[in-house]
């Protein structure tokens, strides 16, 4: 593990001054339901900035008076504590709305809600089924929103991952990637970060779990394939996800029948580059497309990954609530 190092003196003068030009980024409202609704650059200088604060947290622009409001459709636990501890760490404050305890829950127009939440808070994160519902949300609001995950993609996490890779083994530029198991949400992800920062991404899934097509349509730095062996192979970082995500759990018979043989393991992982990391974005579901005793190892990053959440959302609620 590359130890973080601490900035002090000059160093540390620049990346406050740089923090406080990159982060001036004007009155229009910017939103992150994917990765690329961001240049490729501010991306870079996103996880560029989490690494900074998570070696000197007393860096972080305040955001003092903001509100950042969560609403919530689907359970959470890294996704909620990483974002509330974020903004009560820049001297913010977070309001966790539950849809069932909302007008949403009782059929108010998602476009409705948009107008008034908006009004009243400075940034929004949503968590929810469909991507269409963030997209529908983002069009009628005042302030940013995020995606803090949807059945689509779940960019926040890649974020992390980034982070967390650039902490082990510097820039992931050049590096080969595997994803084995279901072609979900954080997959579609890896697809977009494939090109924002400049990895190739070798997919292997059983035949009818794929990402969706058009992400894969003229995408040369994106191969899929069938066999887990050969996605690997010389691969510095592997990524797996459960097979039955939330929403899902009536098909999970069905899908740990289609996915037997897509198991991350210690036997995989020896076919992969010496120096490979395996990530995972939890929860994980011990013995199914993961093995326990990869989980367990004294040099698992999964826990620096789930860790790294709060720091590259801070880095990003940063950026989005720049004035």
């Amino acid at each position: 593990m590359t130890p973080l190092p601490r900035i002090c003196g000059r160093e540390r003068l620049r990346l406050e001054s740089a923090a406080c030009f990159f982060f001036r980024k004007g009155s229009a409202v910017r939103q992150f339901l994917t990765l690329n609704d961001l240049p490729r650059q501010d991306l870079h200088a996103i996880v560029q900035r989490a690494m900074a604060l998570k070696a000197q947290p007393e860096l972080a622009i305040g955001q003092r008076r903001k509100t950042l409001g969560l609403i919530f459709e689907k359970a959470s636990t890294r996704t909620r504590i990483a974002f509330e501890t974020a903004m009560a760490q820049m001297d913010g404050a977070s309001l966790f709305i539950a849809t069932g305890d909302s007008q949403l829950g009782r059929g108010e127009p998602i476009e409705d809600t948009a107008r008034v939440v908006s009004r009243m808070v400075d940034c929004v994160a949503i968590r929810t089924f469909d991507h269409e519902r963030l997209e529908r949300f983002a069009a009628f609001s005042r302030v940013p929103v995020i995606n803090a995950l949807s059945n689509d993609f779940h960019p926040c996490q890649l974020l992390a991952d980034i982070q967390t890779f650039q902490q082990h083994r510097g820039s992931i530029a050049g590096s080969t990637v595997a994803w084995i198991g279901d072609g979900n949400n954080v997959c579609q992800s890896y697809i977009n970060a494939a090109a924002a920062f400049d990895f190739e991404l070798r997919i292997s899934c059983p035949q009818g779990f794929e990402p969706r097509s058009d992400l894969l349509a003229n995408n040369n730095r994106v191969t899929l394939g069938r066999k887990p062996a050969e996605a690997v192979r010389d691969a510095r970082l592997v990524v797996t996800d459960v097979w039955a995500s939330m929403g899902q759990e009536t098909e999970s018979t069905d899908r740990n029948r289609a996915f037997a043989g897509f198991q991350v393991n210690g036997e995989l992982m020896e076919k992969a580059a010496p120096d490979a990391l395996f990530m995972h974005c939890l929860p994980a579901h011990r013995g199914e497309e993961v093995s326990a005793e990869l989980l367990d190892r004294e040099d698992a990053v999964i826990w620096d990954e789930a860790e790294n959440r709060m720091h590259t959302q801070k880095a990003l609620l940063e950026y989005l609530l720049a004035v």
